[in-house]
């Protein structure tokens, strides 16, 4: 379905809120500016979660979505 490109891949599938964002974080940290970090997660809160940090944040959410009940999420580093 969605062949976008990632440089880094990111379980955070089983974790419970705030944990996938705060993974999340930690991993966008770790990449350099450009590089994109694709996020998977089981917590349906991740979904606000990841919205508002992307919205106060440098970074872009190039894609959010959900197949196979996890909710994925492309981040380019800001």
């Amino acid at each position: 379905m969605n062949q976008i490109h990632y440089d880094e891949l990111l379980d955070a599938c089983g974790l419970s809120c705030p944990l996938p964002l705060l993974k999340a974080k930690q991993a966008l940290h770790k990449l350099e500016t450009g590089k994109v970090l694709k996020v998977l997660a089981t917590d349906a809160g991740s979904q606000r979660d990841f919205r508002v940090y992307v919205d106060q944040s440098d970074h872009q959410l190039l894609e959010s979505f959900i197949e196979a009940d996890q909710y994925i999420y492309i981040i380019k580093r800001g």
